[in-house]
C-alpha cells in the first residue's frame, strides 16, 4: 500500500496583508504573512528540515486550513480573542516550551517584554534565548509574538514587520476598547 501524506495550504487576504496556512492532517503547521506563491520555496526546505514526506497540496476545504482561515478572519472582524484550531508545533522542545507560553500568558490586548516571557518560564537570563524562539514563531497571529515589545516598551523585531505588529496591537487595543464601553 502506498501511503502518502500531504500537506495542505492556502492563501487569503487580511488587513495585515496576505497570509497562508500550511496543515496536516493532525493540526496546523505553519501561519506565514505573504501568498502562497511567495512561501513554496520556504515551505519545500521547511518540509525537508523537518523530515516532513509527501506533497504541498493546495486545498482550501481542508478541515484545518478552513478552521484557521475562519478564526483569523473572526479575530479581524472582532469576533474572536482566541484561537482553538490544533497546532501542530515543530520546533525545539525550548522553542515549543516559549510558544505554549505565548498563548497562555498574554492575553488579547495586553503585552508583555521578552525578559517577562524569560521570567515567567522560570530562566531570566534566557532573555535572547527567548527571542530566538519568538523570531521562529511559526503560527503568525495565533501564538501572539506580536504581543512582545522590548523592555524599553519600544517595538522590536517581527517576523512580518513593525508595521503589521503595531496594526495587530492597534486593534486589539481598540477591540479592547469598544468591548469596555458597551
Amino acid at each position: 500500500m502506498n501511503h502518502r501524506s500531504f500537506l495542505y495550504y492556502d492563501s487569503f487576504e487580511t488587513p495585515v496583508g496576505p497570509i497562508t496556512v500550511l496543515a496536516n492532517d493532525e493540526g496546523v503547521c505553519r501561519i506565514d504573512y505573504g501568498h502562497s506563491q511567495e512561501r513554496m520555496a520556504f515551505f519545500q526546505t521547511w518540509k525537508k528540515k523537518h523530515l516532513l514526506k509527501g506533497e504541498l497540496v493546495y486545498e482550501p476545504d481542508h478541515t484545518y486550513v478552513k478552521q484557521a482561515i475562519k478564526e483569523i478572519d473572526e479575530f479581524f472582524n472582532g469576533d474572536r480573542r482566541e484561537f482553538s484550531v490544533p497546532l501542530n508545533c515543530y520546533g525545539t522542545e525550548f522553542q515549543r516550551k516559549v510558544w505554549r507560553n505565548l498563548l497562555h500568558t498574554i492575553p488579547f490586548g495586553e503585552t508583555r517584554t521578552y525578559k517577562d516571557i524569560a521570567e515567567s518560564l522560570a530562566s531570566p537570563k534566557a532573555v535572547r534565548a527567548v527571542g530566538g524562539a519568538i523570531n521562529k514563531n511559526p503560527f503568525a497571529i495565533v501564538v501572539p509574538c506580536h504581543r512582545v515589545i522590548g523592555s524599553n516598551g519600544k517595538l522590536v523585531g517581527y517576523a512580518g514587520g513593525l508595521d503589521k505588529k503595531q496594526q495587530l496591537l492597534d486593534l486589539e487595543k481598540n477591540q479592547t476598547v469598544v468591548k469596555m464601553n458597551k
